[in-house]
């Protein structure tokens, strides 16, 4: 999922905005923090929006592949609730159609680095359905060499972190 100008201030979006960025500049721990707090405030039954967005980049602040795989279930969970009305309230420019191959992704890159092998071919193909609805840009492009990495990684039944995978910083 990329990056967007709102078309409406959104706090809750604005606060995890800033909570990836801070992850993303190396204080994993502190973000990951800010991101379980808005997880309590929002709840299992918020805005699927809010809940999707936030535990997709929260499952990026965990190392151990189990938990990030928690996270990115709930994400794609979240993703299935979410309407493309309340994609296009938060930005126009996008469509939750675009979400999947990255959920996808994750959840098999996940399974993967856990050695259930089956599981993660499973969303992998997943990924690869909606590798279409990727943007022809440098995301999209970003996701189909992931998608290829991991495929490549599953056939050799490598469990060990790629080195372009999301992930905390020392």
């Amino acid at each position: 999922m990329t990056a967007a100008t709102p078309a409406h201030p959104d706090p809750t979006m604005e606060a995890i905005g800033q909570a990836v960025t801070e992850g993303r500049a190396g204080d994993s721990d502190s973000a990951r923090q800010k991101l379980l707090g808005l997880w309590s405030t929002i709840g299992v039954t918020g805005d699927p929006l809010h809940r999707c967005t936030l535990a997709h980049h929260l499952a990026d602040l965990y190392e151990d592949a189990a938990q990030a795989l928690a996270w990115d279930v709930r994400a794609l969970d979240a993703a299935d609730a979410v309407t493309e009305q309340r994609v296009q309230e938060h930005h126009a420019g996008l469509h939750i159609a675009g979400f999947y191959p990255s959920l996808h992704l994750n959840l098999a890159d996940n399974y993967r680095r856990l050695g259930s092998f089956g599981a993660a071919t499973e969303h992998l193909n997943a990924a690869e359905e909606h590798a279409p609805d990727l943007p022809q840009d440098a995301y999209g492009a970003l996701l189909r060499t992931a998608i290829e990495q991991v495929a490549e990684a599953i056939t050799q039944r490598d469990t060990t972190k790629r080195a372009s995978a999301p992930g905390p910083t020392a």
